[in-house]
């Protein structure tokens, strides 16, 4: 539970949930709240498919119980608190909230925002899962978007942790303390961010595989070769540690001097960001002047370092463990095989 004493009492009066759009996200997300102890009813385009992912679901569920995905008794509690309905407007006529989860289309999106908010009951809360598009844009087909935000899950929703909490300038405080408290409860953790396209996930993700597309564009490696030393190096640490705190534990002056190098040869596009440049010109150099972008107190200092290694250590274990994803390797080896093929033929 939330330990905002607010948020953990609003967010016990949303007990009935409705989700529209039961593809792949909705579906995930209509199993962790129904898991959660509360009653969802699954929408979608007619009755036939809202049943047909019901079915879904709980045949999902047996396997994940079957592989320890999913804990013992989640099946019955599916069959106990999942049911479809006949339609949008039936679904959403009587819940505390509903998730709109349809595809990722503006139109489409709007459309199904029209239905829920004119059918639900005027004090039910409505979110959008939405990887992109503006909070502020969608409430425009909300009627009374003051119970309208952004309530982001990340893919595959019931083993992802994130989620981002997207407020307009009209969602009331109430509204936002209720979704956190409810999805907090749901094992998940929350973080309110700002309204801008992609929000903060899928901006830097999107980011990051922007520029991966333009190195294998440049000839400088493989799709495979560019998986494996992301998911090897900052990508492994990026697992247990944000941005900030990877930097700040390495040198904010040692990534300046890096975004040198970088510009030298890329140009602005790699330039240092000038909040970075100021810092560090401030003397706050991470953990190692005592404060970077984040205030860690210099007595925590040696147990954080103590909890990274160890965190690393632990991880590594857990990789070598669980072995090779099925599949990439196969992948690399043809990609290996085909740039070597190409080479041949250009005469290298």
């Amino acid at each position: 539970m939330s330990s905002d004493p607010v948020a953990s009492e609003s967010g016990a009066d949303i007990r009935t949930v409705a989700v529209v759009g039961s593809g792949y996200m909705g579906g995930g997300i209509a199993q962790v709240l129904a898991l959660s102890g509360r009653d969802v009813v699954l929408s979608d385009v007619d009755a036939a498919k809202a049943e047909a992912a019901r079915v879904r679901l709980l045949d999902e569920a047996r396997r994940f119980v079957q592989t320890d995905l999913f804990d013992p008794g989640s099946v019955e509690i599916l069959e106990q608190r999942l049911r479809a309905a006949d339609s949008i407007e039936s679904a959403v006529a009587d819940v505390d909230y509903v998730t709109e989860a349809v595809f990722e289309d503006r139109q489409v999106k709007a459309d199904a925002l029209r239905r829920i908010s004119r059918a639900a009951r005027a004090d039910t809360v409505i979110g959008t899962n939405t990887s992109a598009i503006p909070i502020g844009e969608l409430a425009e087909s909300v009627e009374r978007p003051e119970r309208f935000l952004g309530v982001h899950w990340m893919n595959p929703a019931p083993f992802v942790p994130a989620i981002e909490l997207i407020a307009t300038a009209r969602t009331s405080e109430d509204t936002i303390a209720r979704v956190e408290a409810m999805v907090t409860e749901a094992g998940k953790v929350p973080a309110r961010i700002a309204d801008s396209p992609g929000f903060v996930a899928n901006r830097l993700q999107f980011a990051l595989y922007k520029e991966a597309v333009r190195m294998v564009d440049e000839g400088l490696a493989t799709p495979s070769q560019i998986d494996t030393v992301v998911s090897n190096a900052f990508g492994f640490r990026l697992a247990l540690f944000g941005p900030f705190a990877i930097g700040d534990m390495a040198g904010l002056d040692v990534y300046a001097a890096s975004y040198d190098s970088l510009a030298a040869e890329y140009g602005d596009r790699l330039a240092a960001p000038e909040r970075l440049r100021k810092t560090v010109e401030e003397g706050n150099l991470g953990i190692k002047s005592g404060r970077g972008f984040l205030d860690i107190p210099s007595e925590d200092v040696p147990a954080l370092l103590a909890y990274r290694d160890a965190a690393y250590r632990r991880l590594s274990l857990l990789r070598r463990e669980l072995g090779g994803a099925p599949g990439l390797d196969a992948a690399a080896q043809k990609e290996s095989a085909r740039k070597e093929s190409s080479e041949k033929e250009s005469g290298q």
